[in-house]
């Protein structure tokens, strides 16, 4: 996340395409539609930045691109090695990684608000939900996902050990952040912040969008864990209800 956050500020301050501070909100995202281990990170950055003296807002000098994506992919490239050399994991890349072109994707997001809602769902989105398994057995898991090339919905059965293992991958370890901000939106650069909007427009948010979080929805299993009787397997088993644990007299 810093070094793609640190990439993009350092060609936003060259005077050829911005000469200022921008904001960048990233969101880390570990999982694939199949619940494939994939990190990546989304960005989302301000179309134009403050300059260092906190007096005027910069627009894009350029209507179809913020910064030019080759010139970002080399950077970042440059800001990720050194990061790892700093960390002391450098070792662990095999040297080619770095002889290759990297490719760094942006693109005009359209509605702002519209990929606030579209990243939002990562943050409080596990890697599957109840609703995409198809079935369970006594030792395997079946779900569903939306293959990405194609748009067609595909099945994958996987053991339990092995849907555990790969559900796992998604769950960050204690402490880690999966949302951080750069920039202007940094925590740290609240009066920044606080100028850009005095010197933005006062734009109203579309009626249809809150900023407000909807309530939380807890989600159902529909598909039932016991079936059948798992000794006779034949009847549906009916919960009546929780059974006290026996007491010794």
């Amino acid at each position: 996340m810093k070094a793609a956050a640190d990439a993009l500020q350092k060609l936003a301050a060259d005077p050829r395409y911005l000469g200022a501070r921008l904001g960048a909100l990233a969101v880390l995202h570990t999982w694939t539609r199949a619940m494939l281990f994939h990190p990546h990170v989304h960005m989302l950055v301000t179309a134009g930045g403050l300059t260092s003296d906190g007096q005027t807002w910069i627009e894009p000098k350029y209507s179809k691109f913020l910064v030019p994506d080759p010139a970002l992919s080399i950077i970042f490239r440059a800001k990720f090695c050194d990061g790892l050399k700093k960390a002391g994991l450098l070792s662990h890349s095999p040297v080619s990684v770095w002889k290759k072109n990297w490719v760094v994707h942006s693109q005009h997001a359209g509605r702002g608000d519209m990929v606030l809602d579209y990243l939002a769902r990562y943050l409080f989105r596990i890697a599957i939900s109840n609703s995409r398994i198809e079935s369970i057995d006594n030792s395997t898991v079946r779900f569903r996902y939306r293959d990405n090339r194609s748009q067609q919905i595909r099945r994958v059965t996987l053991t339990g050990v092995e849907f555990i293992a790969r559900f796992l991958q998604h769950v960050l370890p204690r402490g880690a952040t999966k949302v951080r901000n750069y920039g202007i939106f940094s925590p740290s650069s609240k009066s920044m912040l606080a100028r850009a909007c005095q010197l933005l427009p006062q734009l109203s948010p579309p009626a249809e969008f809150s900023s407000t979080l909807p309530p939380a929805i807890e989600p159902t299993l529909t598909v039932p864990v016991w079936p059948t009787c798992p000794l006779c397997r034949t009847g549906t088993l009916v919960l009546i209800g929780p059974v006290e644990r026996s007491r010794s007299p």
